[in-house]
């Protein structure tokens, strides 16, 4: 049984010439037709594929993003967690300003007094606030400058001419 399907049939007698002729020529239209869609068809989808390549880039640029985020965050809670001071077992608080609360720790004396003058700084951590270095809260405020509380550095104040109470200073380890 070698040969076409198309002699095979013909040779059987379910099909004529005529029917095989119109099958062809209808095959034929066919391919020319989709020959003729195919250069709308190729637009459409450069089209589509130069969108779904912004998409993708777009995703990766987000994707990337957040990875960096993440490792900046991971990399600040380390330095936090190395080089974090023991604030001791201290009684007397010390108020600072984180953001717009006012929150306070408990320190001993030597280390609120390191706080007042400055060469002791807080770097959040989670809920928490450690102390640090001023050198280690440098480089945790060049990668997120919202996660270091510097205290103010103890600036002399110049009394204006006409305050009533100029003769009077105020004590800086003042406690209210």
């Amino acid at each position: 049984m070698a040969g076409s399907l198309k002699d095979q049939l013909l040779k059987a007698g379910l099909v004529n010439r005529q029917q095989v002729k119109k099958v062809e020529h209808e095959k034929r239209k066919s391919k020319d037709a989709g020959k003729a869609g195919t250069a709308a068809g190729t637009d459409a989808a450069r089209r589509a594929q130069a969108e779904k390549a912004e998409r993708d880039r777009e995703l990766n640029r987000k994707r990337q993003e957040e990875a960096e985020r993440k490792a900046n965050a991971a990399a600040i809670k380390q330095l936090i967690e190395a080089n974090r001071l023991d604030k001791g077992e201290g009684d007397i608080p010390y108020n600072f300003t984180d953001g717009s609360r006012i929150s306070r720790i408990y320190v001993t004396p030597e280390i609120h007094a390191q706080l007042v003058k400055g060469t002791l700084c807080l770097a959040r951590l989670g809920p928490r606030h450690e102390l640090v270095r001023p050198d280690v809260a440098e480089k945790i405020r060049a990668r997120d400058p919202s996660r270091v509380i510097m205290p103010a550095a103890a600036e002399p104040e110049t009394p204006a001419a006409d305050d009533p109470y100029a003769a009077y200073q105020v004590p800086d380890d003042l406690i209210w």
